[in-house]
């Protein structure tokens, strides 16, 4: 009964095997490959997994990659399911104007997120934060109901596009400091603060909003990066998505 959690991104797809489809259930086996590399999973990372008796995927990067992922799904015998947005799903409302439209990956963490805050005992707000190509900073309120979040680009398309939009701002990569002295890290410390700065401004709006103090879940693969520079309390997560994922497969499989 072991299940494939599988998120593509834009830049990486990330797998998860779990030993069933159902919230805390052990993780069996995990990894992650570009997208460039997904072609040679069947023969490479997944070739010494046991057959999944399920998947479930949250996908955004298109429709060419879903069919490349599907082809590498056939050395099982499982019919690949991909999340779809919807209104309501798993105990969460979705807010948006037009719910289908919300990124998948965005529905399947908040998901996650919303059974994390459960499992405390108490319902509680949350923000949802995560750092990848682009960072997107998600609210639940304490019934479980998703307000709105912000989409803003993440480090590397920040930098990028300074240095396309100025002279002379091609630095190496640099690191994060209060007061930056050199142009490397006033690159990467305007990047990291303007994140963080959206971070705790969403944050004083939903404790506003909800008269209690949210939760600050963070995850993805930049995430190392703005941890150190945030003033909030926060837990990292980095299997957020798959959370959500399990959550999704569980309701479904209860119904």
């Amino acid at each position: 009964m072991s299940f494939l959690a599988i998120d593509v991104g834009n830049t990486r797809l990330k797998w998860a095997q779990y030993a069933s489809p159902q919230p805390g259930a052990a993780l069996l086996a995990h990894g992650a490959v570009f997208l460039e590399t997904i072609d040679d999973l069947a023969e490479q990372d997944w070739k010494q997994l046991g057959p999944p008796s399920s998947m479930l995927g949250s996908i955004v990067a298109g429709e060419g990659v879903k069919r490349r992922v599907e082809e590498q799904l056939e050395i099982w015998d499982i019919a690949p399911r991909w999340v779809v947005s919807s209104p309501h799903a798993a105990g969460v409302t979705n807010g948006y104007d037009h719910p289908n439209r919300l990124g998948t990956d965005r529905w399947v963490a908040l998901i996650g997120a919303w059974h994390r805050v459960l499992a405390t005992g108490k319902p509680r707000p949350a923000l949802v934060v995560m750092v990848g190509t682009a960072v997107t900073v998600d609210a639940l309120d304490e019934t479980g109901k998703f307000l709105g979040g912000l989409i803003i680009p993440g480090f590397g398309l920040m930098l990028r596009a300074l240095e396309m939009g100025t002279a002379g701002l091609k630095a190496p990569t640099g690191d994060v400091r209060d007061f930056p002295t050199n142009t490397s890290d006033a690159l990467m410390s305007g990047g990291a603060h303007s994140i963080a700065g959206a971070v705790e401004r969403m944050h004083r709006r939903l404790l506003k909003k909800t008269g209690q103090e949210p939760v600050l879940l963070m995850s993805g693969g930049a995430a190392v990066k703005l941890a150190p520079i945030t003033d909030l309390p926060f837990e990292t997560v980095d299997t957020l998505i798959f959370e959500g994922l399990l959550a999704l497969q569980s309701h479904r499989l209860a119904l």
